[in-house]
């Protein structure tokens, strides 16, 4: 007899007007643009950018206005500009927990119009136990990674954020 362990992900799709390489910088090197800070952080003191060190081995997490930082994960793969791959290592209490560690793995194709497709795995949700289902629906409610992806999307195609931000 087999068993069956169903693997719990949360998956978002959507098109930016802008080229890989332009989505993948702004999604990784420009975090702290996109990212609601105001209410989504975990650190003791409130956060004023977001980080993604650009390597397999980097870390990811934020920093407060007093130099503290809070670790959210770690960069597992780092392939610009076509995919990076992230250990969200963030517990169902929203703190820095590297046991509770799921994926997000994030690609950028062109769509052949000048555009990118990305599609966002967050995946290994199961890591939460008994509150896996809750966090499942967290992450994909219109508040968590659809939301996150909007605001990536909005900056991504300002050109003169974008562009400033370089």
């Amino acid at each position: 007899m087999s068993e069956h362990t169903e693997t719990l992900a949360v998956h978002h799709r959507l098109t930016v007007a802008a080229p890989p390489e332009r989505a993948f910088a702004v999604f990784t090197e420009r975090v702290g643009a996109w990212w609601p800070l105001d209410g989504y952080s975990i650190g003791a003191a409130p956060a004023v950018t977001a980080v993604m060190e650009p390597r397999a081995g980097g870390r990811w997490f934020e920093r407060a206005a007093d130099g503290g930082e809070a670790d959210w994960g770690r960069v597992l793969a780092w392939e610009p500009p076509h995919r990076v791959l992230l250990a969200w290592e963030v517990s169902a209490d929203w703190r820095h927990d590297p046991g509770a560690a799921s994926e997000v793995e994030v690609r950028f194709r062109g769509d052949g119009e000048g555009g990118t497709v990305v599609e966002l795995e967050h995946r290994g949700l199961e890591i939460y136990g008994e509150r896996a289902a809750e966090m499942r629906d967290v992450y994909g409610s219109p508040d968590g990674w659809a939301g996150l992806l909007a605001r990536f999307a909005t900056v991504t195609e300002d050109r003169a954020v974008t562009e400033a931000g370089r």
